[in-house]
C-alpha cells in the first residue's frame, strides 16, 4: 500500500508541475482559497525552485546567475498559503482520486522523500513539455537539452571546463573543440545561439588568451525548417536572420540531422560540423509518463485531450494547461500552440474557473489570444511582432521598445507569483548587485 497524506476535509486541489503556469495557479488559489480554508491546495514539482523557462538559455550562457531569480519551493508555498510536495508524478488512480510519486533522492543517493500518494478532489495537470528527439541517434549521449534548470546548468559547466581544458593542454585546440552547433532554431535554440556567441567570448577574455576567439570559437544554428523561427511571421524571421549573420552566427537551414556523436553532428546531406558542445532544441513532446496514464486521452505527443474548459475529456474532475495540454478551438484546425502566453492564460483562465467548478457552477471554455513574438539577441539587439497592435493590424519592433517589451513579459509573470511590491524591490537589487559582479558567470 502507498501511504496517503493526512486529509483536512476541504476540497483538495492539486497542481502538478511547478512551471511558470502551475506555479501560478497555485499561488492564486492558494491566496484565493487557501487562506480563506475554503480548499486545500498542493503544488507537487520534482525540483525544489522554480525559475521562468524562457530564462533558461540565459542560464546556460552564463549570462544570468539561477540564484538571484529561483523561487523556493517551500518558502513560497509557505507565503502563499499552500502546500509544497517534492517528487515525480508516476501514476494516477482516479477509482481512488490519488497520484502517486516517485521516490526523491540527494545527490548521495540517499532517500529524502519515500514512495507515497497525494488525494485529489481537483488535479491540474501542468507537466510542461520535454525536448523531442526524434529518436535521432547519439542525442542522449551527446547532446544537452535545455528543458530544466538542471541541464542548463550543467552545459554551462560543460561549456566553461571546455574552455579551461583547452586553453591549458599541450597541443592546440582541436577542430571543434570549442564549436557549439545548436540543433533546432526556434526560440530557444535561436535566442541561444545569440547569447553564446557574446559570453563566450567574455569568458575567453578574462585570461584564457591561448584561445583564438577568431579561430578556435565558432557558433553553429541547424534548422530543418526553410527558415529560421518557422513559428513565427517571416519579417520577424528575416530580421533575426540578418542579425545572426552580422554577428557571425553560422546558419544551416534545410539541414536534417542523422546523428549525434562525441566530435560533431552528421547531417543527412552528408556533411558534418565538427563541434563538441551539442545542444538540441528541436521539437517539444509532453513527457512521456503522461501516454495513456489513467485511461485519459493522448495524443502521439503524450500530451493530453481537453475540451474548451480544459477539462480532460475522460474525466472532468481533471484538468491540463500549458504545453501538455492539446486543445483545438472552434472554428480553428490547429491545436493551441505550446507558447508561455498560452500557459499564462490558460492557468489565469482556471484561477477564476476551479471556485466556481467547487461550487458547482457551470465553466466558462477557454479562449486563446495570440498577442505575437518577442526574440530576444542578448544585447545585439530584440525584434518581435505584436498581433492586433494597431487596427487589428501586426506591428514588427525592434531595438529599446521590444527589449522592453520583452522584459516586462517576465516582469508580469514575477508580479503574478510577488505582487509588485516585492517584484519592485528585487529588480532594484538585482540592479545594484550586478553592478559588483562578473557579466558572465564563470563557474
Amino acid at each position: 500500500m502507498v501511504p496517503v497524506e493526512n486529509e483536512t476535509g476541504l476540497h483538495r486541489i492539486v497542481v502538478v508541475g511547478g512551471g511558470a503556469a502551475g506555479l501560478q495557479l497555485a499561488t492564486k488559489l492558494g491566496d484565493k482559497l487557501g487562506r480563506r480554508k475554503r480548499a486545500h491546495v498542493t503544488l507537487v514539482d520534482r525540483a525544489r525552485t522554480h525559475i521562468w523557462k524562457p530564462l533558461l538559455h540565459e542560464v546556460a550562457a552564463g549570462s544570468l546567475d539561477i540564484g538571484h531569480h529561483a523561487v523556493d519551493y517551500l518558502h513560497h508555498a509557505h507565503e502563499h498559503h499552500f502546500r509544497y510536495r517534492i517528487g515525480q508524478m508516476t501514476g494516477l488512480d482516479r477509482a481512488a482520486r490519488t497520484i502517486q510519486l516517485a521516490a526523491s533522492h540527494d545527490a548521495e543517493g540517499r532517500e529524502v522523500t519515500p514512495v507515497r500518494a497525494v488525494g485529489y478532489d481537483t488535479l491540474v495537470m501542468a507537466v510542461g513539455s520535454t525536448t523531442n528527439d526524434f529518436g535521432t541517434p547519439g542525442v542522449a549521449e551527446h547532446a544537452i537539452a535545455l528543458d530544466t534548470q538542471a541541464q542548463a546548468v550543467r552545459f554551462h559547466q560543460r561549456l566553461v571546463n571546455a574552455m579551461l581544458r583547452a586553453h591549458t593542454q599541450a597541443g592546440p585546440v582541436r577542430p571543434g573543440q570549442l564549436h557549439v552547433t545548436v540543433i533546432g532554431a526556434g526560440a530557444t535554440g535561436t535566442e541561444l545561439a545569440a547569447e553564446l556567441h557574446r559570453t563566450v567570448r567574455h569568458v575567453v577574455s578574462t585570461g584564457l588568451d591561448r584561445i583564438d576567439p577568431g579561430k578556435d570559437l565558432k557558433i553553429t544554428l541547424v534548422e530543418a525548417a526553410e527558415r529560421i523561427l518557422p513559428a513565427v511571421p517571416p519579417r520577424l524571421s528575416s530580421e533575426v536572420m540578418l542579425l545572426l549573420s552580422k554577428i557571425g552566427v553560422d546558419v544551416r537551414l534545410q539541414a536534417r540531422v542523422t546523428e549525434v556523436r562525441a566530435d560533431g553532428v552528421a547531417l543527412a546531406d552528408g556533411s558534418f560540423i565538427p563541434s563538441e558542445l551539442v545542444v538540441w532544441a528541436a521539437g517539444v513532446k509532453a513527457p512521456p509518463f503522461l501516454q495513456d496514464i489513467g485511461g485519459l486521452e493522448t495524443t502521439r505527443t503524450n500530451q493530453l485531450v481537453v475540451t474548451p474548459t480544459l477539462q480532460t475529456t475522460r474525466d472532468p474532475d481533471i484538468f491540463a494547461i500549458g504545453d501538455c495540454a492539446y486543445l483545438v478551438e472552434a472554428g480553428s484546425d490547429r491545436p493551441v500552440p505550446p507558447r508561455a502566453q498560452a500557459a499564462h492564460q490558460q492557468a489565469s483562465h482556471l484561477i477564476a474557473q476551479i471556485p466556481v467548478k467547487i461550487a458547482g457552477g457551470a465553466l466558462k471554455p477557454f479562449k486563446y489570444r495570440d498577442f505575437g513574438s518577442l526574440v530576444s539577441l542578448g544585447e545585439y539587439s530584440t525584434v518581435g511582432s505584436l498581433m492586433g497592435f494597431v487596427r487589428g493590424k501586426n506591428m514588427l519592433i525592434a531595438g529599446l521598445f521590444a527589449r522592453m517589451m520583452y522584459r516586462s513579459l517576465y516582469k508580469m509573470h514575477e508580479q503574478a507569483l510577488h505582487g509588485t511590491i516585492k517584484t519592485t524591490l528585487d529588480a532594484a537589487a538585482r540592479a545594484l548587485t550586478r553592478r559588483t559582479e562578473s557579466r558572465v558567470k564563470l563557474h
